[in-house]
């Protein structure tokens, strides 16, 4: 399985994670800069701003767009329960 590396910006954190696989099932309490409340597109705990890579992420879903429409403003933001990679990113943590 190829890996993907991200950066968090705010934090200089860098993580190595499988292509194609969401974040929350990849990154756990021990070992993500990220919080993951719900781990399913709810809560907008996860909430994050990809800085450089947007091509490299999977499509949000229409669930996922109609939270990022009450919860952010920016049209790069995505939840990272969600976020699937298929390249390097550097995204922001934002969570709310």
């Amino acid at each position: 399985m190829s890996k993907c590396k991200i950066e968090i910006t705010n934090t200089g954190e860098q993580l190595e994670v499988n292509e194609n696989v969401e974040l929350s099932k990849q990154l756990n309490a021990t070992n993500s800069p990220i919080l993951f409340g719900c781990r399913t597109g709810i809560c907008a705990t996860c909430l994050v701003v990809v800085e450089e890579g947007i091509e490299n992420c999977n499509d949000a879903t229409d669930d996922e767009k109609e939270l990022l429409e009450i919860v952010s403003e920016d049209t790069n933001a995505r939840l990272g329960c969600l976020l699937k990679c298929h390249g390097n990113l550097k995204l922001k943590y934002i969570g709310k």
